[in-house]
């Protein structure tokens, strides 16, 4: 009898560790019942202590990039930027105008600012006529009656700052329009970099740029943990339900898939909410037809559409396999959706209809010190979260001693009567 069922021993042994020496046969029996039926009505195998727990040294890896990444992307200052010129109309003659600067030190180097007013790519170099405070300067610049362009561009170079600037669309009378003039004066500076250390100036964004550490990463950590549901559902696909231990790691995988694919959807909500909040303060609005923010709707409308399959079948294996298929099928359309559609339409996210891309700014400024360890940090957090997640799983389906289910699994199994 020992022999014939010591599969179901062995589970006993690695789980409660309580098999020691020769067990009676009734007793034997006994805990074969009470350990079928647990595990039976959970739907799970019998994992040890440790599975499913991330390691330590993870943990404090994560808080630690967690920690440096929040703390650098409030401390951290913008670097120098150019915010307004307080002028409506340029004529040939004399011009002044106020130019408003950000994080600027005016002050410090006023006796080394030098100012510039660019028609097209000719520069007209004005007069510093009062430097108000830090970010203001009043200046005057003669314009001749020729010009090669009607763009205007403003230029503040200093030491301390580099070189800033503001383009803006600025009506003028009474020029002659000769692309071939080249009437300008020589512009000289000494340094045309920032000597500081910086997020970048970008017009719209401004100070938002902070909540790149916290929306982007959403994003990566979602992409993570469905990926990794994905494969676990792929897993189920493939798993042969022939047997106790088959059935209790068939269901084990599934619940990994699940689970995974739950805090992927958190994730997903997180990245909505700091995305609605950041459009409110560079858009003006908290949702707009945006086709990458819609994508991101319609994903999260899909997984939730998956979790509403799952609870809608009662069989374990129909659940499992049926809820595999459509996982694989949710995650080929959220890289559609949030990968590929965006990059075909027109949108107000970075790189798209006029808005400053990231791309070319992360790998020359110190954007990337904080945003790549805040990408890796909240990764790390999305999948301690969802340890956490799969332990509680776990325990929630060891407490449920539903006898009936185990019955009737028991029978599905073929098992023999006497036990």
């Amino acid at each position: 009898k020992r022999v014939e069922f010591i599969g179901a021993v062995d589970i006993e042994c690695n789980y409660l560790g309580s098999c020691a020496g020769i067990v009676p046969l009734p007793l034997a029996r006994l805990k074969i019942r009470q350990l079928l039926t647990s595990h039976l009505s959970r739907g799970t195998h019998c994992p040890s202590e440790q599975e499913g727990k991330m390691k330590f040294w993870l943990k404090i890896i994560c808080i630690l990039l967690l920690a440096y990444s929040v703390t650098g992307a409030f401390l951290h200052p913008l670097i120098p930027g150019g915010l307004d010129v307080s002028m409506q109309e340029l004529h040939p003659g004399r011009n002044e105008f106020v130019f408003t600067g950000y994080n600027t030190h005016f002050i410090r180097e006023a006796n080394n600012l030098k100012v510039y007013v660019a028609s097209g790519k000719t520069y007209y170099r004005a007069n510093v006529v009062e430097v108000a405070d830090d970010s203001h300067i009043l200046a005057v610049v003669e314009l001749p009656e020729v010009i090669p362009s009607g763009n205007w561009s403003f230029f503040v170079n200093n030491l301390s700052d580099g070189t800033i600037y503001v383009e803006k669309a600025i009506q003028s009378s009474g020029f002659i329009i000769n692309e071939a003039a080249t009437n300008g004066d020589m512009v000289s500076v000494q340094n045309n970099e920032h000597q500081g250390f910086g997020f970048p100036f970008q017009i719209i964004l401004y100070e938002t740029i902070r909540n790149m550490m916290f929306h982007v990463p959403m994003w990566f950590t979602m992409f993570a943990l469905m990926i990794a549901s994905v494969v676990f559902s792929i897993v189920v696909l493939y798993k042969k339900n022939g047997g106790l231990a088959d059935y209790g790691a068939f269901a084990a995988i599934d619940a990994k898939a699940s689970v995974a694919a739950g805090t992927g959807l958190l994730f997903c909500v997180l990245g909505l909410l700091t995305g609605s909040i950041w459009a409110r303060f560079t858009w003006g609005t908290w949702w707009t037809k945006d086709p990458q923010l819609n994508g991101a709707l319609a994903v999260f409308i899909v997984y939730a559409a998956y979790f509403v399959l799952r609870n809608s079948l009662p069989d374990l294996e129909k659940k499992a396999r049926l809820s595999a298929i459509f996982n694989i099928f949710a995650c080929v359309l959220m890289i559609v959706l949030l990968m590929v559609m965006p990059r075909f339409a027109e949108g107000l996210h970075p790189g798209k209809s006029g808005n400053p891309a990231f791309s070319k700014y992360d790998l020359d400024s110190s954007l990337r010190t904080v945003f790549y360890p805040a990408v890796a940090g909240w990764v790390l957090l999305g999948f301690w979260i969802n340890s956490v997640r799969l332990r509680i799983h776990r325990l929630e389906h060891s407490m449920d001693e539903n006898v009936s289910t185990g019955k009737d699994e028991k029978s599905r199994l073929d098992l023999p009567a006497e036990i």
